[in-house]
């Protein structure tokens, strides 16, 4: 929980429907600003191992003990390396700074349920051993490995993309969409990954049957993928975990053989958006963010390269409040899941004053907002522009992490006249709270035809054919 003495700073433009909101982007500022101010600052560096080798450095300050700000110390650092995990990714944590601060974050993942899901879920499912947090003044030099990803449009190729709510598929040849169908279905709590395998299938064989033959296959999906193997992914959340081993990890290698044996890439979700940004674009320096089911993200270097980074920003924290609403998988406060998707619009109605029957789902309840929204309501426009306040304290924050000149956002939740709403919110914030921000960065969204086929075609174009 939130230390009390930690400052929490009201934005300067209020969210209509969350008067508590308190963006990470003033909060940590206003951290870095009192450290300075005091003369009592303390140096603290920070670095991530992944299991390749990969070591990302991340630097701030933090009150001397013996200032009475201290007591605010363990908050801003945690709550730092939370966004740092979700972002980079890694299982061993090195500090160098005080020892007692380094033992608290060691006891903050074994012993509190959201350290614990942390250090279970990015430690042991990605990288196969727990959180180790080490305080040492000798980091490990950094060390990070990028890669050229996708812009291959030779040849017969599938893509797919694999959501909560729905799945698509694109047949292409040669960059030529020549066939594309979305389909609803319903992933997420279905505990035989039979259900999955055969919705993959159906349509993968759709899409060939428009092709003279396939070459490649590419795919997103949410979730944490290594060499097409199954590390963590929401849409099998149902599964038991024992049948997740025996079926899961290895369904895509099983989709590969049933498809021919045909090179074959599967890449998280967002990555394909960043991808699909940059390629639509033909810019680099990108950030993508989807606002669906989740939200997804994804990052394209000035170099046109993806990285080893999980960028998984749903469970990044954007909200410091100590009662912000919490995610209900990792039991975490204030994190991008529940800002920018389909959640946050569910939990959006009650505020702005729509009363819906509390067992609609979720799309259903997105589809009765956007209804309401094109016929001029009031309090639908409400959702949309608190939405974009979120949005633009958030993308402050991302740029403490990320270095990018262009943010692309698409997703259902942006579909609609409540798109431009949230574009709006959002630049209205870095206006007025960071004009520093407002000249450099350009926001994009898609147009109908690369919302339908974008993705697909991104994602078709992963494989390199021999």
């Amino acid at each position: 929980m939130m230390n009390p003495s930690f400052d929490l700073p009201a934005p300067r433009i209020l969210s209509n429907l969350h008067s508590e909101f308190r963006p990470a982007a003033l909060a940590t500022r206003a951290f870095r600003a009192a450290v300075r101010a005091s003369g009592s600052a303390r140096p603290v560096r920070l670095a991530l191992e992944q299991a390749d080798g990969s070591v990302f450095h991340h630097a701030t300050e933090i009150f001397q003990e013996s200032h009475a700000g201290s007591a605010g110390n363990f908050t801003h650092v945690e709550r730092l390396v939370k966004f740092l995990l979700w972002s980079r990714g890694g299982w061993r944590v090195y500090l160098d700074g005080p020892k007692p601060l380094g033992e608290q974050l060691e006891g903050h993942f074994r012993d509190t349920p959201t350290g614990r899901f942390d250090s279970n879920v990015i430690g042991e499912k990605i990288y196969d051993r727990p959180i180790e947090v080490v305080v040492t003044r000798d980091l490990p030099p950094p060390r990070a490995a990028t890669q050229p990803l996708g812009r291959h449009l030779d040849g017969c190729r599938i893509g797919f993309d694999l959501g909560g709510s729905d799945r698509k598929v694109a047949a292409v040849m040669d960059g030529k969409v020549v066939f594309s169908e979305e389909t609803v279905w319903d992933p997420y709590f279905h505990p035989d990954p039979q259900y999955h395998f055969d919705g993959i299938m159906d349509s993968l064989r759709k899409a060939a049957a428009h092709l003279p033959r396939v070459d490649a296959i590419g795919g997103s999906a949410a979730g944490v993928y290594v060499n097409n193997r199954v590390k963590v992914a929401s849409l099998f959340r149902g599964v038991p975990a024992e049948v997740f081993e025996k079926r899961v990890r290895n369904i895509f290698i099983e989709v590969q053989r049933a498809m021919g044996g045909v090179p074959l890439e599967v890449v998280n979700d967002g990555e394909v958006t960043a991808l699909a940004g940059s390629m639509s674009l033909g810019k680099n320096a990108v950030l993508g963010l989807a606002l669906g089911t989740s939200l997804a993200a994804g990052y394209v270097t000035r170099e046109g390269s993806i990285t080893s980074w999980l960028n998984e920003l749903a469970f990044a924290p954007v909200d410091y409040h100590p009662a912000a609403p919490r995610d209900e998988w990792s039991g975490d406060y204030g994190v991008g899941a529940q800002y920018f998707s389909q959640q946050a619009v569910g939990r959006l109605l009650a505020p702005a004053g729509i009363e819906v029957d509390g067992k609609l789902p979720l799309p259903e309840k997105l589809k009765l907002v956007q209804s309401l929204m094109a016929q001029g309501d009031a309090r639908a426009r409400k959702i949309y522009e608190t939405i974009g306040v979120y949005l633009g304290y958030a993308i402050a924050h991302y740029a403490d992490f990320y270095d990018f000149d262009h943010v692309l956002i698409l997703g259902r939740v942006t579909s609609g006249e409540g798109g431009g709403v949230i574009l709006a919110g959002a630049k209205a914030v870095l206006a007025v709270e960071f004009p520093e921000l407002a000249g450099r960065v350009a926001f994009h969204t898609p147009d109908e035809k690369e919302k339908r086929h974008g993705q697909a075609v991104a994602a078709a174009s992963l494989p390199q054919i021999d």
